[in-house]
């Protein structure tokens, strides 16, 4: 054969697109409704004065499991949560790595953070006025959550399949600084094009197909706070918006979303069902343009690390603060100042066991996962150091506070202070080094999977 006619097929060979049953990866799907049964207080908006009534759309959890070619197995989950504590966190981590071998690293927690689900335990108690009936029944919805989580893992594990995994980028621009940008303002800044601030508008997209092209999951990211609606109804706001609507254009397919560092960004203007949709069909229509796009392939390998980094608080306010706060009429700031006056003062607060998470997908991908509601500089500085592609994504496996940059916790506000009461951590703010040491953290386990 003439070395031209060989020389012709190897190219042909070489730009075959890669079939699923030679990828290696295999992705499996499941998901679950977690709409409580009863009316329960409603997580985000200490205005509330109410438990929720009624729905707007169910709640759900929705699972991806993947697994390489050298049987490394993991899941991803995104749930229409204002975001997972951490007795629910650890709950999970121990029955599944129990039941399935799944280790903590193996197992990533995403919450879209809506403010229209329910409060989970041992997380924003001071915001409502809790009775015991109510934190019965956060109790109860908690246990009853951390078996539908495993169930569901188990459930996506025994879907396994062979697949191709790729991922892309998309952009949408309806987050906007709120730190920078006052509400009333946005539509004509908008218009006049001044808004400012820091953003990230970017769409990032993991994507699983079957071995007959057609798509078995869709994962996307955007970093923007989830509140469009402040009402009683329970509801996965933009986020469960989009996802519905990429599973009804999809129906094979389960749509996965993962919030990115949106802790300072809004959805502007918003508080409108018609706003809600708008949103939502905005980011799904950003991921199926970007699915008209050429996507990166997947190598079938996968490592995975994780580390809780601990991060220290500042002292307590002075006592004579924490007594006038708790003589005030009652409120968040009061139910959390009341609580703390209570413990023990001889010693220091222990550290905050912080999860820091990273997962490497083939040779492109890099998906880095943080705990908490974190700004938009974390998100910006880590794709500055590791590259365009890298995801960055919070609201991740244990959401216990905002986690703010120096900046952001020199500057204060909501963000870098007064947050820390909504959560009710016994301090204002966290240590000045708190930026510092996500940064180290996500360093060595960014090391580690690169290794």
């Amino acid at each position: 054969m003439p070395h031209r006619l060989l020389f012709a097929i190897a190219i042909l060979v070489s730009a075959a697109p890669l079939r699923a049953q030679d990828a290696g990866w295999k992705a499996g799907t499941a998901k679950a409704v977690i709409t409580p049964s009863e009316p329960m207080w409603m997580a985000g908006y200490g205005s509330r004065t109410k438990p929720a009534e009624g729905k707007l759309h169910d709640l759900y959890i929705r699972v991806l499991a993947i697994q390489d070619a050298n049987g490394h197995r993991a899941i991803t989950m995104a749930s229409d949560t204002l975001g997972m504590s951490q007795p629910i966190y650890e709950a999970v981590v121990a029955a599944s790595d129990k039941q399935f071998g799944l280790k903590r690293a193996d197992i990533m927690l995403n919450a879209s953070h809506t403010h229209c689900g329910p409060v989970l335990k041992q997380a924003l108690y001071d915001i409502y006025p809790l009775d015991d009936k109510q934190r019965q029944l956060v109790d109860a919805y908690s246990a009853k959550l951390v078996d539908t989580i495993v169930a569901t893992i188990g459930e996506a594990l025994a879907d396994l399949e062979p697949v191709t995994l790729s991922h892309g980028q998309g952009q949408t621009d309806f987050a906007v600084n709120r730190r920078t940008n006052r509400e009333p303002d946005v539509p004509k800044l908008r218009e006049d094009n001044q808004l400012l601030g820091p953003v990230d508008h970017s769409v990032p997209l993991l994507v699983a197909k079957r071995a007959d092209g057609s798509l078995k999951a869709i994962v996307f990211a955007y970093a923007c706070h989830n509140t469009v609606m402040d009402f009683y109804q329970w509801s996965g706001d933009y986020a469960g918006m989009a996802q519905l609507a990429l599973e009804a254009r999809h129906p094979h397919a389960t749509a996965l979303f993962a919030m990115g560092c949106g802790a300072d960004q809004n959805p502007l203007p918003r508080r409108d069902v018609a706003l809600l949709k708008k949103y939502g069909l905005q980011l799904a229509d950003a991921v199926d343009e970007a699915l008209k796009q050429p996507f990166k392939p997947l190598k079938s390998r996968l490592t995975t690390a994780v580390e809780l980094t601990p991060l220290k608080l500042d002292p307590l306010p002075p006592r004579e603060q924490l007594e006038k706060l708790a003589a005030a009429p009652e409120n968040y700031s009061q139910r959390w100042a009341s609580r703390v006056l209570k413990l023990p003062t001889d010693k220091p607060f222990a550290d905050y066991p912080y999860p820091v998470q990273a997962w490497k997908l083939g040779d492109s991908l890099l998906w880095i996962t943080l705990g908490g509601e974190v700004v938009v500089d974390y998100s910006l500085q880590f794709k500055g150091e590791y590259g365009y592609d890298t995801w960055v994504t919070a609201y991740a496996n244990d959401v216990m506070a905002y986690i703010p940059s120096a900046r952001v916790r020199i500057e204060g506000g909501y963000e870098g202070q007064s947050s820390m009461m909504v959560y009710g951590l016994p301090a204002e703010r966290w240590a000045a080094d708190v930026e510092d040491r996500v940064a180290a953290s996500v360093g060595r386990v960014v090391k580690k999977v690169a290794e």
